[in-house]
């Protein structure tokens, strides 16, 4: 088990049903962390809640929400702004990959979703809790994003500009907390066992891949409150997990 290294600490993470999302929620827990859990699916969620429990004997604080929904994110932040004044640590590991398709061919509502998803609910993210990571004594937000974005690879426009898109975000957010307690940092995860790797992958054997537990340990390393992320750059974990085992 994780040691205790967030002890007191409050965290929220998107995309917590399920996947990469799931296990970050699960492993902040595990290193002491209250988890405020956030995605669409109250069951999922509730599943989450009860692995939390069985490992470490408290709850987490459960949100059913689309984080397309700019309001509901807006409440959120009163919500956890009332109750506990502040916000330590921001996962924003939910993702939206698009429709695989040549560009010219992108539905409107395709290229909306993934915009509302990738890049909107990111902004919306940072403006509802950014004066709560500012009333922390050492906030980290950490968004996901995917090396898909200096591959550009065909048929992943969708994907690939909304993702390139939330990393130049997050970098202006970065300049513009620097002399503030708030540090941020952006995790490529790699290939990884997950519903959205099946769907973009069909034909690969999922065994083959790194599972969602995996990226746990660097997630609590950059939450740390006595490490400081490395700025501008993308965090990848495949490399990060080679050097430590090196």
């Amino acid at each position: 088990m994780t040691q205790k290294l967030l002890d007191g600490r409050i965290a929220l993470v998107t995309g917590a049903s399920r996947g990469i999302g799931r296990a970050v929620a699960l492993g902040l827990a595990e290193a002491g962390a209250h988890v405020v859990a956030v995605a669409r699916t109250q069951g999922a969620l509730e599943e989450l809640d009860d692995a939390i429990l069985a490992a470490t004997g408290e709850r987490a604080t459960l949100v059913p929400l689309d984080i397309t929904n700019g309001g509901g994110l807006d409440q959120l932040g009163e919500a956890i702004f009332k109750r506990w004044g502040k916000l330590d640590i921001l996962v924003h590991s939910a993702g939206d990959l698009g429709l695989l398709t040549p560009v010219a061919q992108l539905e409107p509502k395709t290229w909306d979703k993934a915009v509302a998803v990738n890049m909107t609910a990111a902004y919306r993210l940072i403006r509802s809790l950014d004066p709560l990571l500012r009333r922390a004594e050492a906030a980290r937000a950490i968004f996901l994003t995917s090396g898909a974005v200096t591959k550009a690879p065909a048929f992943w426009g969708a994907y690939v500009a909304t993702k390139a898109g939330l990393e130049a975000l997050v970098r202006v957010y970065a300049d513009e907390t620097e002399h503030t307690a708030v540090r941020t940092a952006l995790v490529n995860p790699g290939p990884m066992r997950t519903k959205m790797r099946a769907t973009a992958m069909p034909g690969e054997d999922p065994m083959t891949l790194t599972p969602p537990e995996a990226i746990v340990p660097l997630i609590v390393e950059l939450a740390r409150a006595d490490r400081e992320p490395p700025k501008g750059v993308v965090v990848d974990f495949q490399e990060w997990a080679k050097e430590q085992a090196s």
